[in-house]
């Protein structure tokens, strides 16, 4: 069977389940490319019985379709809604930030107008009738399409070969609807005095061409929206309005108790002033607990899933229609490019997948901020804004600045940045030490120590070069306190007189040739993960031969099978060990060390302690968390002894095992308090790498909420890591507050110059990123290719 015809040749046979905008586009695009096809949609409810009110497109969406269905666009973009500010109200101040381009119109025009395109080209709806199963369909249909939402039957009936997993989350949503337009993208934040409570609402239809568009009463004039056809909204045009919150804030409130319209005027008097006392419309609203669904696979023999029924992301980036629209454009090039269904199916799902996994990332970070949300209230109002704006990780520093400039500078200036500066390169204090900009070579494992753990002229030279090229603060990877402390037999060790001079050697070099950048070292013990292979020979792999002890919390192997059963440390053995920290925490000080920061991350021995998952112990060093910190407190306590009052000291922690029964992220918060009231001058918040069988959520800056979350709920300063990969996202994560310090890792590995390159990209020149003397020439980006070349005069037609 090809997938452009059945089994014998004719027209593909083509079953549509549910009749939301992805499955009647595809069935409308389907039957535009072939019109020999049959294609019946079925929908249980009535042609304009739907929930919510308008739906956001963006013009990257919109231009697929009109690549695909001119006639579709041409229909859209006469109900359009266009507008480029976004209003942010907090604590009675209106911020408005510009260039941001929506568009949008009501759901039931949109419904109206693809109804009307399946009609055109012949496709069969049927209304008001529940679907045959879709496996009963399979059996005489080519193709069965399930875009029966978020609560599929299909998905279910077969979950045992799509195997979804569901997720719904901690807040509760109603859609609502004002009969007026507003003139912006608004988000309000309102004290309900039982929590906090967030109205985020856009216009959908304009008013009539009569009527006066009222104005948001706090927001700065505008042009008036520009008139059309508003197909059926009310004079005033209309707008979105969706009020979500906490559960316990829900709950606190009364409303689980509550009817429609009481839950309607409810959130009507809340954001009165927005609404200018209008009531707020309903239609078949009710509190939500957003789901979000993701599946394993796509597509059962004939059977394939779209939109909601194969994925969702969370409203507030305004992504479900979007991703079925866009999920439908797909499918019907995959139908039409490939040569059997299956293989259109398989391309389906490798063309769609990564783009929804990047959405369903950005729009999980933007769920858990809104979740959060109480963590950010007491922020200035700018940089209040300016977090929200970014919250997704999509939406950067220089972004925005492309948007809107002036609202970028203001953010700056509120939060003392100068002018021209970028936020990357203002100075940070710890205790006696400032650093000259935000920017931290993170501790990296090298694998090139002497067979006794001697640092040599490799970290001369690797440590020293990351130190010319501009960060604030150079790492060293974990410096061993013991040799059976040690990860490999090429790890670095500071346990012996040698290794101090040797150190002595780096920093002092560091300190002559590169002056104002700060050394640090990173002091720790490998615990249950020592004695392997380095990394390029096969990484947790045990040593061929020469393998020594390994001690733990309790005597559990990292890779049961394969790796070492370590020694559950006694009481004595604990005291052994506390007194190697602290000896070499007394040598990094002698040895000219700016900063040291203790490792209790990554599954090591103090991170051993704190996981329950590797930590089974029955004494006093396990159990609740207060006894799994006992130890990593009392050699954090022994190390800061040690270590000079005016210099500071970090703790770098994994905030979750990414695994069930692991450290939370309110463990982290918990264990980052600890070591906060213990003189910790900065957590440096880090994840997994705990136990093997982990399950990170891999993206971009993926690890840095976590550091947020405990700087925003402490008010401890935290270094944030976890592929920060762009200047761009230093600048944002710093100007949003969510870090105080960035610590990057593969980008310095990649360009040990790295820090001043993000100077000159931005043409910055000043204090935080000076070029060393002996390489100012080098100071400008260097011309490629010809620039002299005479500039075209005329355009001939």
């Amino acid at each position: 069977m090809t997938a452009t015809a059945g089994p014998d040749h004719r027209p593909l046979k083509v079953a549509v389940l549910g009749g939301g905008p992805g499955g009647l586009y595809a069935a409308a695009l389907l039957k535009r490319l072939d019109p020999r096809r049959e294609v019946t949609v079925w929908e249980r409810n009535a042609p304009d019985d739907t929930f919510g009110f308008g739906v956001v497109l963006s013009d990257e969406t919109l231009g697929g379709i009109e690549h695909a269905d001119p006639d579709v666009y041409r229909a859209l973009q006469a109900e359009f809604v266009r507008w480029d500010d976004i209003d942010i109200v907090h604590r009675g101040r209106t911020l408005t930030s510009g260039g941001h381009g929506f568009a949008a119109l009501g759901r039931r025009r949109l419904l109206a107008v693809l109804h009307d395109r399946c009609r055109a080209l012949g496709v069969r709806l049927v209304f008001r009738t529940e679907a045959p199963p879709a496996a009963r369909l399979a059996r005489d249909h080519d193709l069965v399409i399930a875009a029966d939402g978020v609560h599929s039957a299909t998905r279910t009936a077969h979950a045992d070969v799509f195997r979804p997993q569901l997720t719904t989350h901690r807040c509760r949503y109603i859609w609502l609807s004002a009969d007026f337009a507003l003139d912006a993208f608004r988000f309000e934040i309102a004290d309900t005095g039982r929590g906090i409570a967030q109205l985020h609402a856009y216009p959908y239809a304009r008013p009539s061409p009569s009527s006066t568009p009222p104005r948001t009463p706090t927001a700065a004039p505008r042009p008036p929206h520009p008139t059309a056809d508003r197909a059926g909204a009310p004079d005033g045009g209309a707008s979105t309005v969706i009020v979500e919150m906490r559960e316990e804030v829900w709950r606190a409130n009364g409303l689980d108790a509550q009817d429609e319209s009481a839950a309607a005027a409810w959130c009507a008097a809340l954001f009165a002033d927005t609404l200018g006392g209008r009531p707020l419309r309903t239609n078949n609203s009710s509190w939500i607990a957003f789901r979000t669904v993701v599946n394993e696979r796509w597509s059962h023999g004939r059977i394939v899933l779209l939109g909601d029924a194969a994925h969702t992301a969370h409203f507030s980036i305004g992504s479900g229609t979007k991703l079925a629209v866009e999920d439908a454009l797909a499918l019907a090039a995959c139908l039409r490019e490939q040569p059997a269904l299956p293989d259109a199916l398989a391309a389906y799902e490798a063309e769609r997948r990564p783009v929804v996994a990047s959405t369903q990332r950005a729009a999980r970070a933007s769920l858990a901020w809104f979740e959060d949300l109480a963590t950010y209230t007491d922020q200035p109002p700018h940089q209040f804004a300016f977090n929200l704006l970014t919250r997704s990780r999509r939406v950067t520093h220089d972004n925005l600045r492309l948007r809107d400039a002036g609202f970028t500078d203001a953010v700056a200036a509120a939060a003392g940045v100068p002018t021209g500066t970028p936020p990357m390169f203002t100075p940070f204090r710890l205790r006696g030490l400032t650093l000259r900009n935000r920017v931290v070579v993170s501790p990296m494992d090298m694998y090139a120590a002497d067979g006794d753990g001697t640092p040599g002229d490799f970290h001369l030279v690797h440590l020293g070069a990351r130190a010319l090229g501009g960060a604030g603060l150079v790492m060293t990877e974990m410096v061993c306190v013991s040799p059976q402390g040690r990860i490999t037999p090429a790890c670095t060790g500071l346990y012996a007189p040698q290794h101090e001079r040797a150190w002595r050697r780096v920093t002092d070099f560091v300190h002559a040739q590169a002056p104002g950048t700060a050394v640090g070292v990173q002091l720790g013990h490998s615990g249950r993960k020592g004695s392997t292979r380095r990394m390029w020979e096969g990484i947790d792999q045990p040593l061929p031969d020469g393998n020594w002890p390994l001690v733990a919390p309790s005597a559990l192997p990292y890779r049961p099978g394969v790796s070492q059963i370590p020694h559950a440390l006694t009481t004595a053995e604990l005291a052994t060990v506390r007194a190697q920290f602290a000896r070499s925490a007394a040598a990094a000080a002698r040895a000219g060390f700016d900063l040291l920061e203790l490792h209790c991350a990554h599954g090591y021995l103090l991170s051993g302690f704190l996981s329950p998952l590797t930590n089974r112990r029955t004494d006093a060093y396990g159990g609740s968390l207060a006894g799994r910190l006992r130890f990593p407190l009392e050699v954090f306590d022994a190390v800061r002894e040690e270590w000079p009052a005016d210099r500071p000291m970090t703790v770098r922690i994994s905030a979750t095992d990414w695994a069930d029964g692991g450290t939370t992220p309110d463990d982290a918060v918990a264990i980052a308090a600890a070591f906060a009231e213990h003189g910790a001058d900065a957590i440096d918040v880090s994840t997994g790498q705990v136990v093997p069988d982990e399950r990170p959520d891999f993206g971009r800056s993926y690890q840095t909420p976590f550091a947020d979350r405990i700087r925003n709920t402490l008010g401890v300063p935290v270094i944030a890591v976890g592929a920060i990969s762009s200047w761009d996202d230093v600048n944002s994560l710093i100007l949003a507050g969510r870090t105080d310090l960035c610590a990057l890792a593969r980008p310095h590995l990649y360009d040990p110059h790295w820090t001043l390159h993000a100077a000159a990209e931005q043409g910055y020149r000043g204090p935080g990123a000076p070029w060393p003397l002996p390489y100012q020439a080098g100071s400008r980006t260097p011309p490629t290719g010809r620039t002299d070349a005479p500039k075209p005069r005329l355009t001939l037609h």
